[in-house]
């Protein structure tokens, strides 16, 4: 049974991740950990210039993939809350495009939270993404990096 707060959104607007911290810490703070990760995109992908990310989303079903990656996190770990924020639609090289925080009592389990969710995020959520720049315009699949990151958690 799914105790902890969770609170997913998909935005196809901007991302200000200091202001998603700085709530989830006034509301969560008090547990004593907080753990966050913002991820931004890249201007450069294996030597290439990216202009930007396309997100290409379902409406409904990404944020249920995303609502399902946050409830598994918190049966895996002692978590009372848990936050994503996840861009969609176009999102321009050096922009942030996703948070996770996730708040416990104990610090590892909030670090472990969100590194678990940023793996099930980048290799399974409902979620298209295609690289444009000057000399490129194409969808990017999961790495072999990617399968293993999530692997490591298969692991008991």
């Amino acid at each position: 049974m799914i105790m902890a707060d969770i609170d997913v959104k998909l935005l196809p607007e901007t991302l200000d991740p200091v202001q998603e911290h700085a709530a989830f810490l006034a509301c969560f703070g008090h547990l004593g950990a907080v753990t966050a990760f913002t991820g931004v995109v890249r201007a450069a992908a294996k030597d290439v210039i990216v202009d930007y990310l396309y997100l290409d989303w379902y409406p409904g079903m990404t944020e249920a993939s995303m609502h399902a990656i946050a409830e598994t996190a918190a049966e895996r770990f002692e978590i009372a809350a848990l936050v994503i924020r996840h861009r969609c639609a176009k999102v321009k090289a050096g922009q942030p495009v996703v948070f996770v925080a996730a708040a416990s009592s104990h610090r590892r389990a909030a670090f472990e939270a969100v590194d678990y969710m940023m793996d099930r995020l980048k290799s399974e959520a409902a979620l298209w993404k295609r690289e444009v720049g000057p000399d490129i315009d194409h969808w990017i699949e999961p790495t072999g990096k990617d399968a293993e990151d999530l692997q490591r958690w298969s692991k008991p």
